[in-house]
């Protein structure tokens, strides 16, 4: 019975995003129709006004995806699993649009949207709640070293593309979270351990770039800084927890 009220909530959660999109879209028409009111001037125009109505719809899907997840209505996988779809699509949708919502904050404003936990998920944190803050439920075998190993090898893997100059954040940025899901598994690992903070704050600076944005020479350069200065600490923190 849960899971069922579970899914039929998610499927109303993306009912109500269609239905905020359908509601502005039909607004535009209206205007265009009875009005006599062009709100664009060629297919150019209609199309951006179209992506208004799905980023619009994406971020109040996401305030009630978050509700949902905090009020305990939809299980952790079923919450992971929506949530990197929103997250996905508004890095693509806010990517395409980047040049005319260059800040998505200001676009939450004019429209008076009301979405505070919509805008720290999709652009301050970047990632589901669930990757951020694993549950002890989800850590049963933090310390064994198959974990261990998969922390070790990600670190590894997001050097080693920097170095490579792999550097757009569409590639970085998967890196990166995979990392920082593999260490918040590990609970040897306090809350403000170097490489934890480290990943949150290059993840939030990410999730305000475009998906075909670039880092600099420098940010490149700090960012493998800051990889190769948490992999040590990942590395002293290991035999004093007797792994």
């Amino acid at each position: 019975m849960f899971l069922f009220g579970a899914l039929e909530f998610i499927g109303g959660i993306f009912d109500a995003a269609v239905k905020y999109r359908n509601v502005l879209l039909g607004i535009h028409r209206y205007i265009y129709i009875y009005m006599d009111i062009k709100l664009w001037n060629d297919k150019r125009e209609r199309e951006m006004y179209d992506n208004f109505a799905e980023l619009f719809a994406i971020i109040k899907a996401t305030e009630k995806l978050e509700k949902a997840y905090v009020r305990d209505i939809i299980s952790p996988t079923e919450y992971e699993t929506e949530c990197n779809k929103l997250i996905a699509h508004f890095k693509t949708l806010s990517s395409t649009l980047k040049d005319i919502v260059p800040n998505i904050e200001r676009f939450h404003d004019t429209y008076k949207m009301d979405c505070p936990s919509a805008l720290n998920r999709l652009v301050t944190s970047g990632v589901p709640a669930t990757v951020e803050h694993r549950s002890s439920a989800a850590m049963s075998s933090t310390t064994s070293a198959a974990t261990v190993a998969e922390c070790v090898q990600n670190f590894i893997t997001a050097m080693d593309s920097l170095k490579l100059n792999m550097v757009a954040v569409d590639q970085v940025h998967p890196l990166l979270s995979d990392l920082s899901a593999s260490l918040n598994k590990l609970s040897i690992l306090p809350p403000d351990f170097e490489g934890k903070t480290k990943m949150r704050e290059w993840i939030a600076r990410l999730s305000k770039m475009g998906a075909a944005d670039e880092l600099t020479e420098q940010q490149a350069r700090q960012l493998h800084f800051d990889l190769e200065s948490s992999y040590n600490s990942f590395m002293a923190a290991l035999p004093s927890a007797g792994t």
